[in-house]
């Protein structure tokens, strides 16, 4: 049992955060231009945006996956079972994630927006300056749930052959039998990094409080 510990351990600092920080940060990057994209005034822009929402919100992650590591090579794209579980990880943040951003800039007076051009900002500065400093207080709550669910959702990596932490754990369950052993000291695990992740979580939402009016 103490012999498996460390390869858990190993896998959990070398797959399972660097793949979980990888997914989280490209997934927010794409977040943010498909709720940009959901709020543009050009119907069809707005209506790709949904469209991708809607998809990779109503299909079920691990089918993302599969299509993207089994289904892709079928049309000559074949990617490494890591970057294919990034990929699928990333567009499965970027969904839940836009609509956070939209409603989260949404939550802004249109005031705001005014004020802006009262003194000759233009939209992307005033977005940049005034907007999402704002939308960013009410949009942290649910943006660390979502990156909560991603470290819980690595597992699924595990299905395509990825050696995370559970796959490490599933590799030393089946010769062993120690099946409960093994997997609650996962779920421990897990628990403790989504626990520090909730920390972190209420040190950013003070520090973005005290830069919003009240």
């Amino acid at each position: 049992m103490k012999g498996n510990i460390g390869p858990m351990l190993l896998a959990t600092i070398k797959v399972t955060i660097p793949l979980a920080a990888v997914s989280f940060v490209v997934g927010l990057v794409l977040a943010l231009g498909v709720a940009l994209a959901r709020l543009s005034s050009n119907a069809a822009i707005s209506w790709l945006a949904r469209a991708f929402v809607s998809i990779f919100r109503g299909t079920p992650l691990l089918v993302q996956l599969f299509l993207i590591f089994f289904g892709l090579p079928q049309l000559g794209f074949k990617l490494s079972p890591w970057i294919s579980a990034a990929v699928a990880l990333a567009l499965n943040v970027a969904a839940y994630a836009a609509e956070i951003i939209r409603s989260a800039i949404l939550s802004v007076p249109k005031g705001q927006w005014e004020a802006a051009e009262t003194i000759g900002m233009n939209r992307s500065t005033a977005l940049k300056r005034i907007i999402l400093p704002q939308a960013s207080r009410v949009a942290v709550p649910p943006l660390s749930n979502t990156l909560i669910s991603l470290v819980k959702d690595t597992s699924l990596a595990a299905t395509i052959g990825v050696s995370e932490m559970f796959h490490e754990s599933q590799v030393a369950a089946a010769p062993s039998g120690k099946f409960i052993e093994l997997y609650a000291t996962a779920a421990l695990i897990y628990w403790v990094i989504c626990f520090v992740l909730s920390l972190v979580q209420t040190r950013l939402e003070d520090r973005l409080g005290r830069h919003i009016a009240r």
